[in-house]
């Protein structure tokens, strides 16, 4: 609106023909100047001033806006964006349809916990026919420890949809449809995102899965600023690959144990009156997730997979669009399935912590250079 044209504006048309005489073209060369540079200028008085520049104002000025309006806006832009149903309905109600279109959405927890799992269902719901509710499209899968099976994905599809995986050509069609990639380092990964951001752009692939994006950097020597550097790069790349494409991304990360200083890079911190930072309250999980803070904040939506108390939970630690929820779930032949609709809202630590009651593979590495 600054650009708008003076000659479009419903100015006197003395005042006006002076600002064409001028050469003062748009609403930004004018409100550029003072008020008294303007008199000097135009040659009027300070009264023709004023009531040219408030009427420029008025209509280059972005009108204000109300709460319920805003609210309302970022609704109708989550629904025009989409989302893809998970399956999990409690969690599909939460996330305001399922995993969000053009963002990153991360899965999170120690080894073991379904995370795998969870790719494994989405990867398969993604291949099916629009009127199954699928994507009808491909889905890349970045399968970097080989956990991705085939046999599980079958199995998956067999017993939450019989009725396509049991036409033998429909299963082959669907499994057809997910191609694998393995790399074995970062390089290798970089030197696919080229072809895989060509494959996208193509329409031919709707869903992108990276199984996990910290064991990729874990198998790096680089330390530090450097291992940072390298991240962040690729941190960039495959933010702007979702938000061009507008399909949804899901990236699985690891858990690490957290040292003193990572409670102070986190929440629920107070700053006290000297400067200092106060922890109130400390993790009793000693997890966190990896890849640090700037991965952390690269990712739209955040879930936690976690054992706590002899059950596994799967919580939204962060979303712009849901409270943090925590659903309790278990992991059956059909893939993983809520024991309850109903989240339990979180507060406090519990937001961020990751406990692993029960589940002792803790990935272990040296990820002190990405915190």
């Amino acid at each position: 609106m600054a650009n708008k044209l003076i000659s479009e504006i419903p100015l006197p048309k003395s005042i006006a023909n002076v600002f064409a005489a001028r050469n003062i073209s748009t609403a930004k060369e004018a409100l550029s100047l003072t008020e008294f540079e303007l008199m000097e200028l135009l040659d009027v008085g300070l009264t023709e001033v004023k009531s040219a520049l408030s009427q420029i104002s008025e209509i280059v000025a972005p009108p204000y806006q109300t709460a319920l309006s805003l609210m309302e806006q970022r609704f109708q832009n989550e629904h025009l964006r989409g989302h893809f149903p998970t399956g999990l309905k409690g969690l599909d109600a939460a996330l305001c349809g399922g995993i969000p279109f053009g963002v990153l959405t991360e899965l999170v927890g120690p080894a073991g916990i379904g995370k795998t799992q969870l790719c494994l269902k989405l990867s398969l719901l993604a291949s099916l026919p629009t009127n199954y509710g699928g994507l009808d499209g491909r889905v890349i899968y970045i399968d970097v420890e080989s956990k991705f099976s085939s046999r599980r994905l079958l199995e998956i599809g067999l017993r939450s949809l019989p009725e396509i995986f049991q036409m033998k050509e429909m299963a082959q069609e669907m499994a057809g449809r997910i191609l694998v990639l393995r790399p074995t380092s970062l390089s290798e990964f970089t030197q696919s995102l080229e072809q895989i951001k060509g494959s996208i752009l193509q329409n031919q692939v709707k869903m992108l899965v990276i199984d996990s994006m910290a064991a990729l950097v874990s198998g790096e020597h680089e330390q530090g600023i450097r291992r940072q550097q390298t991240l962040s790069w690729h941190i960039s790349f495959i933010k702007s690959l979702a938000e061009f494409s507008r399909i949804p991304v899901v990236v699985t990360n690891q858990v690490r144990s957290h040292n003193n200083d990572d409670a102070s890079r986190y929440s629920f911190q107070v700053q006290s009156r000297d400067g200092t930072i106060e922890i109130p309250m400390r993790y009793d999980s000693h997890l966190i997730a990896a890849l640090g803070i700037h991965w952390a904040h690269a990712v739209t939506t955040r879930l936690v997979l976690e054992a706590k108390s002899g059950k596994r939970f799967i919580k939204v630690a962060k979303s712009p669009i849901s409270p943090p929820l925590a659903f309790p779930f278990h992991i059956t032949s059909s893939g993983i399935s809520l024991l309850s609709d109903d989240g339990m809202e979180l507060m406090g630590p519990e937001i961020n912590a990751i406990h692993c009651q029960g589940h002792n593979e803790i990935i272990s590495f040296g990820m002190q250079g990405l915190q």
